[in-house]
């Protein structure tokens, strides 16, 4: 065994003073095996690059088309005095020299986009290699690319917003082709000339007009550091929409600056000394639901617009800025009996509207309450019963009694649970009183209410169950402006809108509003005007809508509230002008008692007392009507003493049924 074993020992060892490696090959230096392992590496990614290519190469886009630029007509939004007030579309401007701009401007992108850009070959592998770890530890989200500033280049020139691993391939590629083909400063300029700021503009010179109304050539540090910022998420940092979320941004950039040596700490320090003021046009663009709400109209009226275009609107820029405020500040002060959201339209008597406003904040919610929206009236309807009634023959003065009442299964009760006993029609409107509003409509017939309701301009449906005498019907707070409008303005119809005139950039008129406007039409007559008018007044003088009171005008309205507690309403009116407010919840759920005449008359009366002295309204038209007079009790005794004979009693026939008499 001993001489068998022999033999095999040197074979099979490698420690000996030949020192082989299999098959007796003598074993690899350092240096050897550096090299062989780094050719066997070597050879492998060629493989992958090979192949990488091959995969993803076959559909990239055509890159011929570098320098095409395309972009929608860009579509300016003029309020009633030709003040500005919204750009939709797209907006270029002519490409800047990168050697006219500051050496800050183009320094703030690198710092906050790719301080390793004059560095890289057109992609960073360490930023890659981290957004990928994120990608693995962060599933369901969005992904994150690392993209450098030759990739967001590419991306913008060539690709889609798409977050998936093709895409961010295709972009490697063509981020190293580009670094192929261009120098770092035809790359810097390219990319700060096409990527996208917000609010339509397109390049560092559309937004720094946009944004600061100047050229990119007179961009302050501090200015520079808010558009690097906004690269990040352009709407999401905005300077207009989100001021203190874009402060924040830009501080990290003006940091990021100081660590990279493109400004000094005494720069920044003077940065933040310096306030960046927005453009006064962007800083007060109000109107974004209204412009929202006609921009979709335009397409409408002119078809898809294949040049740039000018949209005269009905809109006055300073009511609308009372409206807005009113608005946000009266739902916030009452978020804390549960009120989230908001809507308010106001027009006039030709319905023209003057302020739109959709939401309490539409940075928050681009949701249009204004008119998307559908909510219960409640007792803001109630108006177009009494209307039925008026012009039915009943009077302010007619005599009713608040009782309890059963309609076939439904009881309605009033808001208090108590009942006044006999009143008048006035003081029923006044006081918002349930039972006398349901008894009426349905003596007057549901469906006589609900074509009365439409003949205003209501046009949604109306259901013609017992309860929409309450306001069981879903409207807009644009529906119910332009029905209280006939009652402000004689009695006329007035069909809300919002564009007088559509015109090309070079003046040639493609819409006008005037030369299709019908002749108004007459839809409430006297003597039911005059009297409808009396009532409503009283809602504000004695009745539900206190609150809404405008020293020194002429002032009526309705207050609605439904029995849930989901909707609350003011619409109210003087001479020619109404505004119609809602507040409620976007889930539908109830406030804490929130009633018509608490916050929305709140909101109303601050708007309007913004709103009228600049308005030159005057009176509700149409004056006052007497209703005749009540007849007085039969007294026999005193007229024969008087010399009168006594009244002749009635016939059976001339007496009326009992089913006819009001209540």
């Amino acid at each position: 065994m001993a001489n068998a074993q022999g033999p095999r020992g040197p074979q099979s060892g490698g420690s000996g003073p030949q020192g082989g490696g299999k098959g007796g090959k003598p074993a690899r230096t350092p240096a050897q095996a550096v090299f062989y392992w780094g050719a066997v590496v070597g050879v492998w990614g060629l493989i992958f690059i090979v192949a990488f290519f091959a995969v993803f190469a076959v559909d990239l886009p055509d890159t011929s088309k570098l320098y095409d630029v395309k972009r929608q007509p860009s579509i300016n939004y003029l309020d009633r005095s030709g003040a500005l007030v919204a750009v939709r579309g797209s907006q270029y401007a002519p490409p800047v020299d990168l050697d006219k701009l500051p050496a800050y401007v183009p320094a703030a992108f690198v710092a906050i986009e790719d301080r390793w850009f004059y560095w890289h070959l057109g992609f960073n592998p360490w930023g890659i290699i981290r957004s990928q770890l994120y990608n693995i530890t962060h599933h369901g989200g969005p992904l994150r690319g690392g993209s450098t500033i030759t990739q967001q280049l590419a991306r913008n020139l060539f690709l889609t917003p798409n977050q998936n691993y093709r895409r961010k391939a295709q972009e490697l590629i063509l981020a190293v082709w580009l670094e192929a083909k261009f120098s770092k400063k035809e790359i810097l300029s390219l990319y700060l000339n096409r990527v996208y700021f917000g609010a339509g503009a397109y390049g560092i010179e559309a937004a720094a007009q946009r944004y600061f109304g100047k050229p990119a050539s007179q961009l302050t540090i501090g200015e520079s550091a808010l558009l690097a910022g906004m690269m990040k998420g352009p709407s999401r940092y905005s300077p207009v929409s989100s001021t203190d979320r874009a402060a924040r941004r830009a501080t990290v950039v003006l940091d990021e600056m100081v660590r990279t040596h493109a400004i000094t700490a005494e720069q920044r320090a003077e940065a933040f000394r310096t306030p960046v003021r927005v453009n006064p046009v962007l800083a007060n663009q109000r109107a974004q639901y209204f412009t929202d709400w006609v921009d979709d109209q335009v397409r409408t009226l002119v078809g898809e617009p294949t040049e740039d275009l000018v949209v005269e609107t009905t809109l006055d820029l300073p009511i609308q800025a009372a409206a807005e405020q009113a608005l946000a500040r009266g739902v916030a002060a009452a978020q804390s009996q549960g009120v989230q959201q908001g809507a308010l339209v106001a027009i006039d008597g030709e319905g023209r509207i003057r302020a739109y406003v959709g939401g309490a904040r539409y940075a928050d919610s681009q949701f249009d309450r204004a008119t998307m929206a559908q909510r219960q009236a409640g007792s803001s309807f109630k108006p177009f019963v009494y209307l039925t009634a008026m012009e039915q023959g009943r009077t302010p003065s007619t005599p009713v009694v608040d009782e309890p009442l059963k309609i076939g299964t439904w009881e309605p009760k009033n808001y208090t649970n108590k009942y006044l006993g006999p009143i008048t029609l006035q003081t029923a409107l006044a006081q918002s009183i349930n039972t006398v509003a349901a008894r009426l409509a349905n003596e007057v017939g549901t469906g006589n209410v609900a074509a009365t309701a439409r003949r205003l301009g209501i046009t949604s449906h109306i259901q013609l169950d017992p309860s929409m005498a309450l306001g069981a019907v879903e409207v807009s707070p644009l529906e119910m402006a332009q029905a209280y409008a006939p009652f402000s303005n004689g009695g006329f119809s007035a069909h809300g809108y919002g564009i007088e005139r559509i015109r090309t950039a070079s003046g040639k008129v493609l819409y006008d509003h005037g030369v299709e406007k019908a002749n108004r039409q007459a839809v409430i007559g006297s003597p039911a005007l005059q009297y409808m008018n009396q009532m409503m007044r009283q809602v504000i003088v004695s009745g539900t809508g206190g609150k809404a009171k405008v020293a020194g005008f002429d002032i009526a309205g309705k207050t609605g509230t439904t029995s849930d507690y989901r909707d609350a309403w003011f619409v109210g009116y003087t001479g020619g002008f109404v505004t119609a407010v809602w507040v409620g919840r976007d889930d539908n759920t109830p406030m804490k008692k929130v009633t018509g005449g608490g916050p929305p008359a709140g909101i109303w009366h601050e708007f309007m007392t913004a709103a009228l002295p600049r308005l030159r309204t005057q009176a509700i038209p149409g004056g006052t009507v007497e209703p005749p007079p009540v007849a007085a009790p039969a007294d026999p005794i005193g007229d024969l003493l008087s010399g009168n004979p006594a009244p002749t009693p009635e016939t059976p026939a001339e007496k009326p049924k009992t089913e006819d008499i009001p209540f």
